[in-house]
């Protein structure tokens, strides 16, 4: 199992140059936060059934999967990875959730995921190096966390 440490400088291999970091700034928790919006577009009707009370706040599938990725995958690589990316999940879904009393959530959420993938391919093409996650998926979740490190350690 890779330390957060090894990820990061795996994942830092292909996002040396300025301008695809600054993309990745911006595209990566854009399209963190439009998959948070896909998975609360799901119908709820399998945890309406089984919590009996409905919260959309926190019975919706990203929800589950956003708990489950931050128990199963962040918490491995220690507790403040885990805490940032719980912080970053609820506030993706509270601001899904504003979305969604305003707007069609399925079609914003599509609309920001197309948008911003093809910012990343374009710094990465500016980089003239591959995305991470065809040489291993799980650079997937490591990105949104390599961009809150990055950003938080920027003074």
């Amino acid at each position: 199992m890779r330390t957060a440490k090894q990820w990061f400088e795996e994942y830092a291999v292909s996002h040396q140059n300025e301008t695809n970091q600054l993309i990745h700034y911006i595209c990566v928790p854009a399209i963190f936060f439009s998959v948070i919006g896909l998975f609360m577009s799901i119908p709820p009707t399998l945890i309406k059934n089984t919590f009996k009370l409905y919260n959309p706040l926190i019975e919706n599938w990203a929800f589950v999967i956003g708990v489950f990725l931050s128990v199963f995958f962040y918490l491995r690589l220690g507790f403040w990875y885990f805490i940032k990316m719980i912080i970053f999940i609820l506030l993706a879904i509270a601001g899904n959730n504003w979305i969604n009393n305003h707007s069609n959530l399925l079609i914003v959420s599509i609309a920001i995921f197309v948008i911003a993938w093809i910012g990343q391919f374009y710094g990465h093409k500016v980089e003239g190096k591959k995305p991470s996650f065809i040489k291993d998926l799980q650079f997937l979740l490591i990105g949104p966390l390599w961009v809150i490190e990055k950003l938080s350690s920027k003074k």
